[in-house]
C-alpha cells in the first residue's frame, strides 16, 4: 500500500492514468457538442455552396472541466483509496518479530494491543512474510512462522502480573543471546507498555542491529499502588504515575475492599487522590476503625484494570486485639517488675491492648489471650478460655513463682498447658545454683522461629520442666542450649496453647530484654510487624500462597501453587515461579504486591531513531465508493450539459424522467427506513419473528460480540428445533419497548451507566410479565453473583433496583436441565455455576418421578459468569469467532454452551411444561386408567 499522508492506495499503479489527463482535454477540446439544428426554408437556396474556411466550435470549459473531474474521480476511485490506513507493517518484505512487554502495565489496554497486533499479523501474511510473537515478560526464543499461525495463538498470549527482568537475569540474558541469531533484515514491531525498566535498552540495540524498528503504545498515564501502611493511626496509601501527556493534574478514586459482616466482599470506603502537575507520586491518609481495618482484603484504583493497581493487605495493616492479664498487681508501681512491662512494650505500637477479667475481656473476641504467671482458673473462666480457643483464639502464657509453686498439670495434663509440668522449678543460675545460665539452642525447622538469629547473650536462669512424656518431642518449638523444653505448644480445636517456660519479665530470663523477644511474638502472629521483614527474618519458613493476583488486577485461588521459601518472597523478583498474592505461614499472611515499598515507574522515553505509533489512531475509511459515485454523478451531469447545449433536453425530458425514478426507487429503502424510524418500524421488526435481544452496554466490541453469539444460537435454533428466530436485535433500555421480547442477554461491563429509574420500571415489569434476563459477568467467577470482580460489582450495583426473586444454585432437577437437551453443566466460555429462582420451600419430588413440582413459573433471571456470547458467536461464514480450548475438548464445550442456549431459549417459550409430568398419575388415576 503507498501511503500520501493519512492517504493510502491499494492499487497505486492506476495513479499513473492521471497523467492522461493532459491529452484527454485536448481531445474533448476538438469534438465540440453537435450544433443546434433549425429548418428555415431560405436554406434550399444555399445548397451546394461551400466556405473556404470551416470553423468548429468549442466546448465550454465548465464542462471540459466537469469531464475532467469526472475521469479523475473515477481513476482514484479505482486506485483503493484508503484514508487513515491501519494495517500498515514495518515493510512489505523480511521477517517481522513482534515483541509484547506482557507485563501488568499492559493489561489495561490489551484488548486493543491484541486488535492491533492481529491487523499486522494479517497484512504481514498477505505480503508473505513470517512472523514470531514474543513476550518480554515471558521470554522464549523467537520461532517465525507463517502469521497466520500466529493470529490463532494471540488469544492464548496474555499479559502476565510481572514486568520483565532486568539485562542481567537468567531469562533476559538467554533472550538477548537468541536475538544475536536473528536473520538479518528482521524488522520489529514493538508492543510497550509504556513503563522504563532496566534492561530495555540493551534490547533495543541488539533489535536495531537487526533491522529497523517501530513502536506501538498507548498514550495515557500509566497508574500504580505502592504496597499501604500503618502510620500514626491511619492507612497510608501512597499512588504512583507514569505519564505520558506532559504536567497535568489528575484525580483518581482509591477504593478500600473488604468483608461485610455477612461475609459479602465489597467497597468499605472510598475516597479521591489527586496527584498536582509535575508530580509523579500522590498520598493519601485514610483514617479507619479497627473494626474495618480487620475487614480489609485490598485497595484499588477505581476503573483501572492492571495488578498494579491493586494493593493487598495483610496483617501488617491489621492491628491484632491482645488481652493482657497477669497474675499478680505491680509491685508498689515499680513497673519493671510487673509480669507485663516488657509485653506491653513489646506489643503497644503493633497491636490494641486489652486489659481486664478474663470474663470480661472474652467478649470482645480477641485475637490472642496472654495469661502472665497465671496458675489457677475457675471453672466458668476454663470453660470459656476452652470454647474460646476451640474456635480459633490463642492462648500464651508465661510462667512464673505462682505456676511452679502450683500443681496445675502435674498428674494429668492440663487442657490450657502444652505439657505436663514437674514439681517447683530449675533453678540454674542463681545463688544456690552450681550452674551457668543456659543460652538458647538454635531453632529446628518444624519451628515457626526457624530462621532467626540467637543472640549469644540471651541467657535463661530459671524455668519450668516438662514432664518426659510421649508428646513432648512434638509440642517443642524452642530449647535450651542443653536441650530442655523453652516454648512449648499443642493444638487444641481450630485454636492453640503456646507455654513460655519463663517469666514475661527479666526475673527469670533476659530474654524479654532483647529483640529475639518482640521476634518471636511477631512469628507467633501475636503482634503484627508494621515494617516489612528482612529475608534473613524469614529463613527456613515456607510460605503457602492463597490468593494470587493475574494482569488485569482480578484475585482468584491459588490452587495447587507450590509453597515459596520465606526469603525469595520478600527478595526476590516476579515471576512465575513467585506470583503477586497473598501469602500464609503459621498463623501469619504476608502479601507480595506488584509494587513495592520504594518502586517507582517513570515513562519510556524512546530514541529519535524509533518511530513510535498511539493505539487512538483515527478510524480508517475506504473512499473508494465516494469516489466512484461522485465520477458517476459527474458523469450523469455531462449528459445533462451535454443535451441542454444541443438543444435536445426536451427531447430528453423523458430520459431524464427515468432517472430521476431509478434514482429515488434507490433510495426509497433507504427513506422509508428514515422515515418510519419510530416504534412502529422497531415492534413491526421485533414481533415479525421470534427475536433474541441483547441489552446495550455502550462498549462496541462487547455489543458486536453479543449480537455474533445471539446470531450463532438462532442459527443453531432454526436448525434443531422448531422455531425460527429472526435476526437478534440491540436493545436501548431508555427508549425500546421490552415486552416485545421473550428473552434478553444482557452482557455486564465493569464501566457501563446504571439505568435510570424509568428504565428500571420497565424492567421490572418485564421481569414481572413472564420476560427471562441472563445476566453475564463474563468473569468465570460467580461467588456471591460474581462479587470478586468489577463486573460483578457492576451487575450488584445494576440488579439492586430490580425486582428479583430469591436465587439458589441451580439444582439437578431443574427444568432447565431437560427441556430439550439433558445437561449437568451450562458452560460458556468458562465452565462455572449459574444461579436461578430458588424453588417453592413446599416443592416435593411425587414417587416414581426423578424431580420436584416447580408449578409453571419461569425463572425471571439467570446469572452466571460463563462468557456464553463468546461460545455462540459466528461470524458471516457461521464460523465460530472466539475459539475454546483445544481440539475436541473445545468443540465438545462450544457444543454444550449451544446446547444450554437451546434449552434456556425452549424453557423462556415453553415455561417448566416438563415439571408437568409430575401430574401424569393423578390424571391417570382420574381417568381410570
Amino acid at each position: 500500500m503507498m501511503m500520501l499522508g493519512a492517504l493510502g492506495f491499494s492499487a497505486p499503479w492506476l495513479l499513473l492514468a492521471l497523467a492522461a489527463l493532459p491529452a484527454l482535454w485536448l481531445i474533448l477540446r476538438a469534438v465540440p457538442p453537435a450544433p443546434v439544428r433549425r429548418r428555415f426554408p431560405g436554406v434550399a437556396l444555399l445548397l451546394g455552396l461551400r466556405d473556404d474556411e470551416a470553423v468548429s466550435d468549442r466546448t465550454p470549459w465548465w464542462l471540459l472541466a466537469l469531464r475532467m473531474l469526472a475521469v479523475g474521480a473515477a481513476i482514484l476511485g479505482l486506485a483503493g483509496p484508503v484514508l487513515n490506513p491501519k494495517d500498515r507493517p514495518v515493510s512489505q518484505s523480511g521477517p517481522l518479530l513482534i515483541l509484547l512487554d506482557g507485563s501488568w502495565a499492559s493489561a489495561r489496554d490489551w484488548p486493543q494491543k491484541s486488535e492491533a497486533v492481529d491487523r499486522i499479523l494479517a497484512e504481514a501474511d498477505r505480503a508473505g512474510r513470517s512472523a514470531a510473537v514474543v513476550r518480554l515478560s515471558d521470554p522464549q526464543p523467537p520461532i517465525f512462522q507463517t502469521p497466520a499461525t500466529w493470529r490463532t495463538r494471540l488469544p492464548g498470549l496474555a499479559p502476565q502480573p510481572w514486568a520483565p527482568g532486568p539485562a542481567d537475569s537468567p531469562a533476559m540474558a538467554r533472550f538477548l543471546g537468541d536475538l544475536k541469531d536473528l536473520p538479518g533484515g528482521t524488522e520489529t514491531l514493538w508492543v510497550s507498555d509504556g513503563i522504563d525498566r532496566p534492561g530495555r535498552a540493551e534490547v533495543l540495540a541488539a533489535l536495531q542491529a537487526k533491522g529497523p524498528v517501530r513502536v506501538l503504545q498507548a498514550g495515557r498515564d500509566v497508574l500504580a499502588l505502592r504496597p499501604v501502611g500503618f502510620e500514626d493511626g491511619a492507612v497510608r496509601i501512597t499512588a504512583l504515575r507514569a505519564s505520558h501527556g506532559g504536567d497535568h493534574p489528575l484525580t483518581i478514586n482509591i477504593q478500600a475492599h473488604g468483608r461485610d459482616p455477612a461475609g459479602t466482599l465489597r467497597v468499605l470506603e472510598q475516597a479521591p487522590l489527586t496527584f498536582q502537575p509535575g508530580e509523579d507520586m500522590a498520598r493519601l491518609d485514610m483514617t479507619l476503625p479497627s473494626e474495618i481495618r480487620g475487614r480489609l482484603t485490598h485497595f484499588t484504583i477505581a476503573g483501572e484494570r492492571s495488578a498494579g493497581a491493586v494493593a493487598l493487605t495483610d496483617d501488617g495493616l491489621r492491628r491484632r486485639e491482645v488481652a493482657l492479664i497477669a497474675g499478680r498487681e505491680d509491685r508498689e508501681g515499680q513497673e519493671l517488675l510487673s509480669p507485663t512491662h516488657y509485653l506491653e512494650k513489646a506489643l503497644e505500637t503493633n497491636a490494641d491492648l486489652l486489659h481486664g477479667a478474663l470474663t470480661d475481656v472474652l467478649p470482645a473476641n480477641p485475637d490472642v489471650v496472654i495469661l502472665a504467671d497465671v496458675a489457677t482458673l475457675s471453672e466458668g473462666e476454663e470453660k470459656a478460655l476452652l470454647a474460646w480457643i476451640d474456635k480459633g483464639g490463642m492462648l500464651l502464657r508465661f510462667a512464673g513463682p505462682r505456676l511452679a509453686a502450683s500443681q496445675v498439670s502435674r498428674e494429668t495434663e492440663d487442657p490450657l498447658i502444652p505439657v505436663r509440668l514437674r514439681e517447683g522449678g530449675r533453678n540454674v543460675g542463681g545463688a544456690m545454683s552450681w550452674g551457668e545460665p543456659k543460652t538458647l539452642a538454635p531453632f529446628p525447622e518444624d519451628s515457626p522461629f526457624h530462621g532467626l538469629s540467637v543472640p549469644p547473650d540471651v541467657t535463661v536462669s530459671s524455668q519450668v520442666m516438662a514432664q518426659p512424656d510421649p508428646d513432648l518431642a512434638s509440642r517443642v518449638i524452642a530449647r535450651l542450649s542443653d536441650g530442655t523444653p523453652l516454648v512449648t505448644r499443642k493444638h487444641v480445636g481450630q485454636g492453640q496453647v503456646v507455654l513460655f517456660h519463663v517469666t514475661a519479665n527479666a526475673d527469670w530470663s533476659n530474654l524479654p530484654l532483647s529483640g529475639l523477644f518482640v521476634q518471636m511474638l511477631e512469628r507467633l502472629s501475636v503482634s503484627s510487624a508494621t515494617e516489612r521483614p528482612k529475608p534473613e527474618e524469614l529463613e527456613g519458613t515456607t510460605w503457602q500462597p492463597m490468593r494470587v493476583l493475574d494482569a488485569n488486577g482480578t484475585i482468584s485461588n491459588a490452587g495447587t501453587l507450590p509453597g515459596v521459601e520465606g526469603a525469595s518472597l520478600v527478595s526476590a523478583p516476579l515471576g512465575p515461579e513467585l506470583r503477586p498474592g497473598l501469602y500464609h505461614s503459621e498463623d501469619r499472611s504476608l502479601a507480595r504486591n506488584v509494587m513495592d515499598a520504594d518502586s517507582v515507574i517513570t515513562p519510556v522515553a524512546w530514541p529519535a531513531t524509533v518511530t513510535v505509533e498511539g493505539l487512538n489512531a483515527p478510524q480508517e475509511r475506504d473512499l473508494s465508493g465516494l469516489l466512484l459515485s461522485l465520477a458517476l454523478l459527474m458523469l450523469l451531469g455531462d449528459i445533462l450539459a451535454s443535451l441542454l447545449l444541443s438543444g435536445r433536453l426536451r427531447g430528453a425530458r423523458a430520459a431524464a424522467m427515468g432517472l430521476v425514478l431509478v434514482l429515488a426507487t434507490a433510495l426509497a429503502p433507504q427513506a422509508r427506513a428514515q422515515e418510519v424510524s419510530g416504534d412502529d418500524s422497531f415492534a413491526i421488526e421485533a414481533t415479525h419473528d421470534t427475536v433474541l435481544a441483547h441489552v446495550i452496554t455502550g462498549d462496541k466490541r462487547l455489543d458486536d460480540l453479543a449480537q455474533a453469539g445471539l446470531q450463532g444460537l438462532s442459527d443453531v435454533l432454526f436448525f434443531r428445533t422448531s422455531v425460527e428466530p429472526g435476526t437478534p436485535m440491540a436493545v436501548d433500555l431508555e427508549k425500546d419497548d421490552l415486552s416485545l421480547f421473550p428473552f434478553l442477554y444482557w452482557p455486564i461491563s465493569a464501566t457501563q451507566p446504571i439505568p435510570s429509574d424509568v428504565a428500571y420500571e420497565k424492567l421490572n415489569r418485564y421481569l414481572r410479565t413472564g420476560g427471562l434476563i441472563l445476566f453475564d459477568t463474563r468473569d468465570a467467577d460467580i461467588a456471591g453473583y460474581g462479587a470478586s470482580s468489577p463486573t460483578g460489582r457492576r451487575l450488584q450495583e445494576i440488579a439492586r433496583p430490580l425486582d428479583i426473586p430469591p436465587l439458589e444454585p441451580i439444582p439437578q432437577d431443574h427444568v432447565l436441565t431437560r427441556t430439550f437437551y439433558l445437561l449437568q453443566d451450562f458452560p460458556g466460555r468458562y465452565n462455572g455455576d449459574i444461579w436461578v429462582e430458588a424453588a417453592p420451600p413446599d416443592a416435593q419430588a411425587v414417587e416414581g418421578m426423578p424431580f420436584r413440582n416447580l408449578n409453571d413459573g419461569v425463572t425471571p433471571v439467570v446469572i452466571g459468569g460463563n462468557d456464553w456470547a463468546s461460545a455462540w458467536a459466528v461470524d458471516g461464514n457461521g464460523n465460530p469467532m472466539v475459539p475454546l480450548g483445544s481440539g475436541y475438548a473445545g468443540e465438545r464445550q462450544r457444543e454444550i454452551a449451544y446446547r444450554f442456549g437451546v434449552n434456556l431459549i425452549m424453557h423462556v417459550l415453553t415455561g417448566n411444561y416438563k415439571s408437568d409430568q409430575v401430574h401424569v398419575p393423578a390424571l391417570l388415576d382420574r381417568l381410570g386408567q
